[in-house]
């Protein structure tokens, strides 16, 4: 296709999709670990794995968000010379994809409980089958530029071979254990959770005020608060300070359980608070974790009330706590039972509202339950150590840098991490029993069918591994790990950037840095980039429950992915929130639109300029060819280039793997760097280059000249289409194959970035004088009223000799430039006709020259009138600021903003005074 028969419309349905597949076709994504410095080959790795989305999910905002800001970056060092792999993948996602099966189930009156593990784990796999790669087609539609020859997928047997060997590897150095702890219970997924799958919500709730009789004196009671009444059943102690003076003479007795009539003990622990309520606590140790903690200072019992189920049920050493009639009732059910039978036996003392934080499941919302359970924990302490001293000595960055104090907070208080769930979709936990001789757990890397001691049959635990045990991996899992020769992980681990969200920082972050240690020796990656968040116009996250989502698949059906990728970048200034109306999207993807309908206009004025020939090479142009106004543009890209590698950073560390104090919190201004590409291209190239070429593009007098300009003009917007290839990588590789010079098999994803040829910046100067008089031309046009088609005369009366040598030069295409639409006169003397005068940077004057172009006794009477309501103002002002009584009574900030007025009031009577004598005569 040639210049002349490029469309007038870039249209993205059509060109997005041919493009990406001459990017697969010609391996443009492909890594060659070969070419690692690591591996012996010559370049410098850069590699970012994806944060592989749920195999169930579909693409929404947050996914365009993050997966366009790792495509910039991978983008840019892909073509800075980088030997570059971006890992893409999915997470099987335990949880959340046994739900969306289980509810497939349920619409057929069917539970997992009725067809059996084994079929169920087989239904989910075909329904993984059937959906798995969506997101990951999706993700190409907006440009996304991994490597798929290696994609990965955390329930493979690759990756399920590197799970099994993490758990053993970590049995062995005795960090993790079977623990019989308080966890939290979700009863919608029946299952455990982690701390961070337990997510706080501020509730607004009701503390009941419940007294507790003594058994030896029912005339006394000790009044206990709880928020939980159901769990009472469970209660096995009174817990007072042993400071407290209150009940010093109780402990030791006992209190009768309401509605049970169960006595129980008054202990002294320290976990009482004396200043919290009546400064008694109740023992609930198998639903409560810190109670659990003094049930085993103290050796009480641990009867177990609620179910898995969340209903009022005798689980576990319960002995009759649960009467008949509560038996069977859904724990909040059970709940107002309780208070109407505290109430009606006397024992309720007071009910109050109450703010407090509840945990849900971080998946379906259900209220928590803390329950007494057998789980699998990872000791975590010593795992967060070198974890921490990495963010604190610079080896590992967090952007932005308020997070940093987050991190360390968060390692500091870290606890033992669950890792069992009870569900069946997922890596099972590589534990077997022996029911015959009763020997210890058999933990193996492969699959055991006997019994070691005594050649018996086996039972394999029925718990399976917490999806984040398996992603934690995921940085050297997907590069080949346990196998420490494989190609892959020696060229590429560690990798470099990691790009999410704040919300898995201790998710999956923390533990990632944390494995990368235990396992690889080192840090997974050197920098963690946390994007903001996609939020709609009220602040809210979008999200499915909320139905304020955007589907960026509808984004790139309607405006490109070029629009979808430009919109996010130019508005994400580090760390902070995207915001976007889900209710206009014509609105909220408006500067992408825009940006790209922007990019083709130009880009196709430009070419049909440059033409289809071939140009010269620049560096084969002496320097005496380049006019100024070349000068100028080359030290503007030099400009621009050093903008945008500023603005995206030093891509790793500069000092022995660590980052210096001045570099930790730069680089990756992503929203910068995109602003420095499209202001070149614009404000620089466009509206003001091009435009002072088309005399010479278009001079047949002057072919040598016009071929200067031509080579010139292609080397600026081939290195324009470079610097704004990562963001818009579509309409960019686009206009870049029509430049002249392309060959078969080049692509700009493959091209060089832009390198500064160290134009000194003085070099600009003189085609900056003349932009100067354009602008100063433009304003006065403006403030005079001179019509937008009126051609009107110039005259400068240039500062110096040198000066008056630019603006001859420039003397014919000044009136070219945009917004001047005027022709230049003379250079060299001031007009006898009305004219507007302004004072140009170096010193010299313009003149507009207003006869013939204004109606100057129209516009005479226009400032005439003006400057009289102005100066009838500014004499009642300055009366006023004279009055010693205003200056002395009124308050000293009102006496200032008039002061101020009176300031701007004269400055701009002179300025009418000067247009008035530039109408008027006088």
């Amino acid at each position: 296709m040639t210049t002349d028969e490029l469309p007038p419309q870039f249209e993205p349905s059509t060109v997005e999709s041919t493009v990406y597949q001459m990017w697969m076709a010609q391996s443009a994504f492909a890594a060659d670990a070969a070419q690692s410095v690591r591996s012996g080959g010559a370049r410098q790795p850069f590699s970012i794995v994806i944060p592989p989305p749920n195999v169930t999910d579909v693409l929404h905002m947050g996914h365009g968000l993050n997966n366009t800001v790792q495509d910039v970056i991978i983008r840019w060092r892909r073509m800075a010379g980088d030997e570059t792999l971006w890992v893409p993948g999915t997470d099987h996602a335990g949880i959340a994809t046994q739900n969306v099966v289980e509810k497939l189930l349920a619409k057929e009156g069917l539970t997992r409980f009725d067809v059996g593990r084994e079929a169920f784990v087989e239904r989910v796999k075909a329904f993984v089958d059937s959906t798995g790669c969506t997101i990951l087609q999706q993700l190409r539609a907006i440009g996304s530029s991994c490597d798929w020859s290696r994609t990965a997928y955390t329930l493979s047997p690759t990756l399920s071979r590197a799970v099994r060997e993490a758990f053993v590897r970590l049995w062995e150095a005795k960090l993790i254990y079977r623990g019989h702890r308080v966890i939290h219970w979700c009863p919608r997924c029946l299952t455990s959770l982690s701390d961070e799958e337990a997510e706080h919500h501020d509730a607004s709730g009701t503390l009941y005020h419940v007294t507790y009789p003594l058994a030896d004196d029912p005339s006394r009671a000790i009044t206990i608060a709880t928020t939980r009444p159901e769990t009472m059943l469970a209660d096995v102690a009174v817990a007072v300070h042993p400071d407290d003076t209150r009940y010093r003479d109780l402990v030791g007795k006992s209190v009768m359980l309401p509605i049970t009539n169960l006595t129980i003990p008054i202990i002294a622990d320290e976990y009482a608070d004396p200043k919290f309520g009546s400064g008694a606590v109740k023992i609930t140790p198998a639903h409560d974790p810190n109670d659990f903690e003094v049930g085993v200072r103290h050796h009480l019992t641990m009867p177990v009330v609620i179910s898995a189920g969340g209903m009022m049920e005798e689980v576990a050493d319960a002995d009759g706590r649960v009467p008949a009639s509560l038996r069977g009732l859904d724990r909040f059910e059970a709940r107002e039972r309780i208070i109407e039978l505290l109430r009606a036996s006397g024992h309720l003392a007071k009910v109050e509202q109450h703010q407090h934080a509840v945990r849900k499941c971080y998946r379906c919302e259900t209220v928590i339950e803390p329950r007494l359970s057998d789980q699998w924990f990872v000791k975590m302490k010593p795992l967060a150590e070198p974890a921490l001293q990495a963010v604190r000595d610079g080896r590992v960055r967090l952007l932005p840098e308020r997070w940093h104090a987050v991190y360390v907070h968060w390692m500091e208080n870290i606890r033992d991490w669950n890792i069992s769930r009870q569900i069946w979709w997922g890596h099972r936990i590589p534990v077997w029993y022996c029911d015959g001789c009763g020997a210890e757990p058999i933990v193996a890397r492969d699959d055991v069918t006997a019994c070691p001691k005594c050649g018996g049959a086996v039972r394999q635990d029925d718990d399976v591994l917490d999806t984040w045990f398996s992603s934690q991996l995921w940085p050297f899992s997907t590069l080949g790990w346990p196998d420490e020769n494989a190609p892959d992980l020696r060229a590429f681990y560690p990798t470099d950037v990691l790009v999410t969200g704040p919300d898995i920082l201790f998710f999956w972050v923390a533990r990632m840095i944390m494995a990368g240690y235990f396992f690889m020796g080192d840090a997974p990656f050197h920098t963690v980039y946390l994007t903001g968040m996609v939020r709609d116009m009220d602040n809210r996250k979008m999200s499915k429950s909320l139905k304020n989502g955007i589907d960026p698949v509808d984004v790139v059906r309607n405006f490109g992915a070029d629009a979808l990728r430009y919109t996010v970048v130019s508005s994400l200034g580090l760390g902070t929130n995207v915001m976007l109306d889900p209710n206009n999207l014509e609105q909220s993807f408006a500067p992408g639109r825009n940006f790209v309908t922007k990019l083709w206009n130009i880009g196709r004025f430009l070419l049909s300029n440059v033409g289809d020939a071939a140009v010269e090479r620049l560096d084969a142009i002496s320097p005496e060819r380049l006019t100024s106004a070349d000068r100028w543009i080359l030290a503007r890209l030099d400009a621009a280039v050093i903008e945008c590698d500023a603005s995206l950073g030093p891509p790793r560390p500069t000092h022995d793997g660590k980052w210096l104090e001045s570099e930790r919190y730069s680089g990756l201004r992503l929203m910068e760097y995109a602003e420095a590409a499209r202001r070149f291209t614009w404000d620089e190239l466009a509206a003001w280059y091009l435009e002072s070429t088309k005399s010479r593009l278009l001079d047949p007098a002057n072919a040598k000249d016009a071929a200067v300009a031509r080579a010139v003009l292609a080397h600026v917007f081939d290195a324009s289409l470079r610097l704004l290839h990562p963001v818009v990588p579509f309409i960019t590789e686009t206009l870049w194959q029509r430049l002249p010079g392309r060959r078969d098999g080049e692509t700009l994803a493959r091209a060089a970035w832009p390198a500064s040829r160290g134009a000194a910046p003085e070099s600009a100067a003189e085609f900056e004088r003349v932009r100067d008089a354009a602008v100063r031309v433009r304003q006065l046009r403006a403030e005079y009223n001179v019509g937008p088609g009126v051609a009107v005369a110039v005259s400068i009366r240039p500062s110096s000799s040198a000066m008056r040598a630019t603006f001859a030069e420039f003397a014919a295409t000044l009136g070219k430039l945009p917004g001047v639409r005027a022709a230049v006169s003379q250079v060299n003397a001031a007009p006898n006709e009305a004219a507007a005068h302004a004072m140009l940077a170096d010193g010299s004057e313009l003149f507009l020259i207003l006869a013939g172009a204004v109606d100057l006794q129209k516009e005479c009477a226009r400032f005439k009138g003006e400057l009289a309501a102005l100066e009838k103002q500014l004499a009642s002002l300055r009366g006023r600021l004279a009055n010693s009584g205003f200056v002395e009574r009124a308050p000293a900030s009102v006496v200032d903003a008039e002061r101020q007025k009176e300031r701007d009031w004269s400055l701009r009577s002179e300025q009418l005074h000067e247009k008035v004598a530039a109408l008027c005569g006088g």
